[in-house]
């Protein structure tokens, strides 16, 4: 029975939208790290409680091109972000903050003292759109947002959107300015440990996405956890990675993780294999968090000498092959870190490092969590069946008013969406995803939401998307058009549909490969048949 303590929140409204307790997942706290005190404020614990323990000095944050900030710096300007949002825009503890920004310490200093003041943030992708932020500002009823003065664009094309602040450029009003006129401390709102603190976006197979609700507790769950029995981080650290801090494995990985340890971390903007490589030898990093493709990509630039500082790469976010992890481990000695996590519970739960990695395998459960593979009838199946994902944990899937609960979470077990098969050691092996969701590269991309893009051009009369095999980023977005009449089938059509969907939604999610038909395959009650689709016949 889930019982939930009192809320140090205001604003009530993400207890209000919390799923009904008989739709919870099962949540475990068998470890004794697991035990955390009522009252929580995972800002203050990951910022001003390492400061104190390990010095105010200690390098944080660095940025290519900007001086390092070191913790102190970060104590500092998270604590004037909380006063800016708490005394200038009337922000109280349990309202919606949306964060829009790419990966720089300013973003991280919004994060933090959204957290410190007792708010929720709401992290988004920098590339979304107009029609995709209105969706989130609606679902998640955001009551300010916070964003990178050079991504105000979309933000502003959202009628009777929440009121913006900008952060990072030259006007009176920007965030970078206004925190000057505030103290360098903050009294940490006295929120309680099961008070939500992240709501965190994932595309549905419907093609709306869903809110994930995320508590303090389970930002530092997930660094006794994984980050404690498989990272195994030490203050000395140096942390890069690719995934944006708006996606949970960017989050733990780039930031959660580098802050609960005292270590520090890299936050780049946007690079290439290449310049991840040559940021390594820069900054001396230790420890990367990237997808499969990257790592791939480096050994196949002969990059592997510019990688000599790293002890430690982690993949997720794809199917990690084993020929990639070999050529890593040939070129570099490191042997990758591979696991799956999902947004639902926000990172990763199967994994494993050091001498216990097998190649191919995603690993075991991490200490913390229990995983198995059930059937259809939700039974356990046997050793190298494959089956349905199910894991359980001291995180676990809350959507914010979202029906799709009770799919995700079935008999107490969070259901990824993944086809795995389990060995008699209890390793995992990955299959393919049960669902429509497409993991290009790293990104997950509802089918259904490209299709709704895809429809939306005059020329088109019908789409079916799906994801192909590709060897570069593992699958590929694909759409087959039936076209209105007069249309002409040819490239300047194709090129003009991709281009009209990048202006729809996100860029990373357009179809790359388009392919024109004369009709869809459908059941006689006219659902479309994807698997069809996916068929080379």
């Amino acid at each position: 029975m889930v019982q939930l303590s009192r809320s140090g929140h205001v604003d009530t409204f993400c207890r209000e939208h919390l799923p009904a307790a008989d739709q919870w997942p099962d949540l475990l706290f068998e470890l004794p790290s697991l035990t955390y005190p009522e009252r929580l404020n995972a800002g203050s614990a990951l910022v001003d409680e390492v400061a104190w323990r390990h010095g105010p000095d200690r390098p944080c944050l660095h940025s290519p091109g900007s001086p390092t900030w070191t913790y102190g710096d970060l104590v500092v300007a998270s604590s004037q972000v909380a006063h800016v949002l708490t005394e200038e825009l009337g922000v109280v503890p349990g309202n919606r903050v949306l964060l829009r920004g790419p990966n720089n310490p300013w973003l991280a200093a919004a994060i933090l003292g959204v957290l410190k003041a007792g708010a929720v943030m709401v992290p988004t992708m920098p590339l979304l759109r107009a029609r995709e932020l209105a969706t989130i500002e609606e679902i998640a009823a955001v009551d300010v947002a916070l964003c990178d003065h050079r991504f105000l664009a979309e933000l502003d094309r959202v009628a009777g959107g929440a009121p913006v602040v900008a952060y990072g450029g030259d006007g009176a009003d920007d965030l970078t300015h206004r925190v000057g006129a505030h103290a360098g401390t903050f009294d940490a709102a006295g929120t309680a440990a099961d008070d939500v603190a992240l709501l965190a976006f994932t595309s549905g197979t419907t093609g709306r996405p869903k809110a994930t609700m995320h508590f303090h507790r389970d930002l530092l769950a997930i660094c006794d956890t994984f980050g404690a029995h498989v990272l195994r981080p030490s203050p000395d650290d140096v942390f890069l990675g690719s995934p944006p801090l708006a996606f949970t494995f960017g989050l733990g990985g780039l930031l959660v993780f580098p802050l609960h340890a005292g270590a520090s971390t890299v936050l780049v903007e946007k690079a290439s294999p290449v310049e991840l490589a040559q940021l390594v030898e820069e900054y001396a990093v230790t420890t990367c968090f990237t997808a499969p493709t990257a790592y791939k990509a480096m050994m196949a630039a002969g990059l592997a000498d510019q990688l000599s500082s790293l002890h430690t790469a982690v993949s997720a976010g794809e199917h990690l092959p084993a020929a990639t992890w070999e050529s890593f481990k040939a070129g570099t000695g490191v042997r990758i870190i591979d696991g799956i996590g999902s947004t639902e519970m926000l990172h990763i739960f199967v994994s494993a490092a050091g001498d216990a990695i097998r190649p191919g395998s995603t690993g075991v459960a991490v200490p913390g969590y229990a995983a198995t593979v059930l059937d259809a009838a939700g039974d356990e199946v046997p050793a190298g069946t494959a089956g349905r994902l199910a894991v359980k944990g001291p995180t676990g899937c809350r959507y914010l008013a979202d029906p799709r609960q009770l799919d995700y979470v079935q008999d107490g077990w969070n259901i990824t969406g993944d086809t795995f098969r389990r060995d008699a050691d209890g390793y995992f092996f990955y299959e393919a995803r049960s669902d429509d969701m497409i993991v290009s590269s790293g990104y997950n991309i509802a089918a259904p939401e490209v299709e709704e893009a895809v429809l939306l051009h005059p020329d088109v009369e019908e789409c079916g998307v799906v994801g192909v095999p590709d060897e570069a980023r593992g699958m590929l977005v694909k759409a087959f058009v039936v076209l209105r009449a007069g249309a002409a089938r040819d490239e300047t059509t194709s090129q003009a549909i991709q281009g009209f969907v990048k202006q729809q939604i996100a860029p990373y999610k357009y179809p790359r490969s388009v392919e024109f038909v004369d009709a869809l395959p459908r059941t006689a009650t006219g659902k479309l048949q994807r698997f069809r689709l996916r068929s080379p016949t």
